[in-house]
């Protein structure tokens, strides 16, 4: 059987087969989905976010849907509702785009707050109430969310309290122009995501998550991330909450995995910290990962002895 990651390897390289130059960014969106988070995606129109989550949900064999988030959508749009049938004579449930296992939610700060909170509330407790009657999302059920950080005009921005549902906020960027040049010479006859194959499944998602919950942190490793938090709690602002300070916590160990350690380093922690508290921080999200990088470079990082009495 292979390992965790290995695995991720798999994954990583077959999403590579589309997304060109992004490596970091589709190893930060593994340990998300590892850790059981979701991802908001900042970044301008045309940058890759609907081919990555295609290519994600493709090399895992799961079941993809998109979201196109306007001022006139409703919660039913996203969740389903329920409508009397005439043919049964009673009333069926036709359920939303929100079931199924990789969402894309694009340019949710389109949508009103109260349409927002519909599928934040679904991230958050994995199920939907309609009428009364609960039903759970599919398991996995990982929602990448985007947003245009330039366009503002017609927008919703996301309050605080929910951007904190969110595990992680990564960015594409532009392309340098050797990958561009790589991108045409790729796309120049037929989209290379149109013959992506799947290359693992739900089980091998199961094994990565198994596996990054059995990666050791040390005490010190622990108290180095309450370390973080409470030195957030210092600034000017909103400090990170115990709900980010697990999050931290998770997201160190999932990328500890896919580097192929059985125990958390503080450089696993300094590494995901800059993409997992900045938006916790109640401030700009650019703002709140200078604050971060701060922090990171002024605390104390504990000594690697303890590493040699594993």
């Amino acid at each position: 059987m292979d390992t965790g990651r290995e695995i991720a390897e798999r994954i990583k390289e077959n999403i590579k087969r589309v997304i060109v130059g992004k490596d970091e960014t589709i190893s930060l969106l593994i340990t998300a989905l590892v850790s059981g988070g979701h991802v908001l995606l900042l970044d301008m129109p045309g940058t890759g976010k609907t081919k990555l989550a295609k290519s994600l949900s493709k090399s895992l064999s799961l079941d993809f849907g998109r979201i196109q988030f306007t001022p006139d959508l409703l919660p039913s749009d996203i969740l389903g509702l329920n409508y009397f049938s005439q043919k049964e004579g009673e009333f069926i449930f036709r359920k939303g785009p929100v079931f199924t296992s990789i969402l894309l939610a694009d340019e949710i700060n389109r949508a009103t707050p109260r349409t927002q909170s519909s599928l934040l509330e679904c991230m958050e407790e994995h199920q939907v109430t309609i009428d009364g009657e609960t039903r759970k999302l599919s398991d996995p059920f990982f929602v990448i969310a985007t947003e245009n950080p330039i366009e503002t005009a017609g927008t919703y921005p996301l309050p605080e309290a929910q951007t904190d549902r969110f595990f992680m906020v990564l960015e594409m960027g532009y392309p340098s122009k050797s990958e561009e040049i790589d991108i045409l010479s790729r796309f120049s006859i037929s989209d290379p995501l149109d013959t992506l194959q799947s290359v693992c499944n739900k089980e091998d998602l199961d094994v990565m998550k198994k596996e990054a919950e059995k990666v050791y942190i040390h005490p010190d490793v622990l108290e180095y991330i309450a370390s973080i938090s409470e030195a957030t709690r210092e600034k000017e602002g909103m400090g990170i909450s115990p709900r980010g300070t697990i999050a931290l916590m998770r997201g160190a160990r999932a990328w500890g995995m896919l580097e192929g350690y059985d125990y958390v380093t503080p450089s696993h922690v300094k590494k995901v910290a800059p993409h997992i508290l900045s938006h916790r921080m109640g401030k700009d999200i650019k703002r709140g990962r200078k604050e971060i990088k701060s922090i990171l470079s002024s605390l104390p990082v504990p000594t690697e002895e303890w590493e040699k009495r594993q």
